[in-house]
C-alpha cells in the first residue's frame, strides 16, 4: 500500500476499503506502473472521478461501483481471474471488472473492439467505471503525456458512439473539455 491509497470520507466503507487494498496489492505485486509512478495513482484518480459523479448512480449501486473503480484493471493487468475478484470483492464488482477487461489483440483497436464495448454497455455501472477510467487517463495525459492525450482526443468520437448513455451525460461533457 502506498500514499495514494486513501478514501473520500463520504465514500468509505469496508467493501470499498477491501477493494482498494486488494487492487493496490495486485498492482504492486506485479510491479505495474502508471507512467513512472505507482499504479495506485491511476486507481485513486478513477475512484476520485467515481466519487465526483456518484450522484449519477442509484444509491444501491454506489458502494460496489466505487469498489470497481479500484479493481477495474485487476483481471486485465494483474493475472487475477473473474473468480479471484468475485471471491475477494463480490459478484457485482467482479461483473464490472470482467466487462471492463479488454479483448485479446495486438492493437488498441483490436483490444477495444465491438464485443468489448457491447460487454460494457450491458452494465450501466461498467459504463460509469469506464468513463471514470477514461476521465482519469485523459486528464493525466493532458497534464503529463500529450501523445496519449492526442490519442484519447482522436478516439473520443468512437468512444462516445460506442458508450453514450444519457444518464452519464455530465461525464461525457467533461471528456469533451480535455
Amino acid at each position: 500500500m502506498d500514499e495514494f491509497c486513501n478514501l473520500n470520507p463520504r465514500f468509505d466503507s469496508d467493501a470499498i476499503r477491501n477493494a482498494m487494498e486488494y487492487a493496490a496489492d495486485c498492482h504492486i505485486g506485479t510491479n505495474q506502473k502508471y507512467d513512472n509512478h505507482s499504479y495506485t495513482i491511476h486507481l485513486k484518480m478513477v475512484y476520485d472521478f467515481g466519487c465526483k459523479f456518484a450522484h449519477l448512480l442509484h444509491n444501491e449501486e454506489i458502494e460496489f461501483t466505487l469498489a470497481a473503480c479500484w479493481t477495474h484493471d485487476t483481471i486485465e493487468d494483474t493475472r487475477q481471474t473473474y473468480n479471484d475478484v468475485k471471491k475477494r470483492c463480490g459478484y457485482e464488482v467482479a461483473e464490472i471488472v470482467y466487462a471492463l477487461t479488454n479483448e485479446k489483440g495486438r492493437t488498441r483497436e483490436e483490444r477495444a473492439n465491438d464485443k468489448y464495448y457491447s460487454g460494457i454497455r450491458a452494465l450501466e455501472t461498467a459504463t460509469f467505471v469506464k468513463l471514470c477510467d477514461r476521465l482519469a487517463n485523459f486528464s493525466y495525459s493532458v497534464a503529463h503525456n500529450q501523445r496519449m492525450a492526442e490519442i484519447y482526443r482522436n478516439e473520443l468520437p468512437h468512444f462516445k458512439q460506442m458508450l453514450y448513455n444519457e444518464r452519464f451525460k455530465p461525464m461525457f461533457d467533461l471528456l469533451e473539455t480535455f
